[in-house]
């Protein structure tokens, strides 16, 4: 199963730039699961990685950094194994698919129009979805794009909510998004 992480500009209820790449959490807890396998030679599962990135993983430097003890099988004995990592690791493991996101937030904000640029320079990027609970990962953005970040205040259930009262308005979403129809209209 793979997850998408989508960034968007949206305004008066259309889409007016996207982009969907295939890293989302799944992804995030695959980069875990080899950085272990890899640097220890030990085999966790992709549960385990997840509650060490729920745990201690950051996207971005933490004030005080920490550790977390897991355990997995060995790769040469074949027996259980126990590892401690740190904070500072798990952050090194994540690098690769953060990166893929942010370059996509970057490249989404390099194709928005400049007057919708300016509204976001203005508001901030709101980030919603489970990646967006990873620690620091708004403070990265905001670092990397010197641009205010927010998450949102139900991040993951926003998305579903957002797409269930998208549903009930298909039929005005359908009438916005089709050519001639406020081709005029000022963003």
């Amino acid at each position: 199963m793979h997850t998408f992480a989508i960034s968007s500009v949206l305004s008066l209820g259309g889409i007016v730039v996207a982009q969907s790449i295939r890293v989302g959490g799944d992804e995030l807890d695959e980069a875990i699961v080899n950085y272990v396998k890899r640097e220890y030679k030990v085999l966790i599962g992709t549960q385990t990685a997840e509650e060490v990135k729920l745990e201690i993983g950051s996207a971005y430097p933490m004030e005080e950094e920490v550790q977390a003890e897991i355990r997995g099988r060995d790769m040469v004995s074949g027996l259980p194994k126990t590892v401690v990592l740190t904070s500072e690791e798990i952050r090194q493991a994540l690098e690769e698919p953060l990166s893929q996101i942010i370059d996509a937030v970057k490249e989404t904000l390099d194709r928005t129009p400049p007057e919708l640029a300016s509204d976001i320079m203005d508001r901030g990027i709101m980030l919603a979805g489970g990646g967006s609970l990873l620690q620091g990962l708004d403070e990265r953005l905001r670092r990397e794009t010197e641009m205010p970040v927010h998450v949102a205040e139900s991040p993951l259930t926003c998305v579903a909510v957002g797409s269930g009262r998208a549903l009930e308005e298909f039929d005005v979403l359908q009438r916005s998004s089709r050519p001639g129809r406020g081709s005029n209209r000022r963003y």
